[in-house]
């Protein structure tokens, strides 16, 4: 279990590291765009990948748990 912390943290420092590097670099252009537009997405991006990432764990723990095995 502990590996998937340790994954978890690894990935989300390299995702960090490389949006900030892209950000540092100018890769980010938000001309044109509100406050509450770049809110709006990054909420939205968020919540699409919590979903993406509940339904992933629904499906490991189901077919773990033997729910589907018939």
């Amino acid at each position: 279990m502990k590996w998937i912390l340790t994954y978890s943290l690894v990935c989300s420092g390299a995702i960090g590291a490389v949006l900030a590097i892209a950000w540092l670099f100018g890769g980010f252009d938000t001309e044109g765009v509100s406050t509450n537009g770049i809110i709006a997405m990054m909420l939205g991006t968020t919540f699409t990948v919590l979903v993406g990432v509940g339904l992933m764990a629904l499906i490991v723990y189901s077919n773990r748990s033997g729910q589907d095995d018939q």
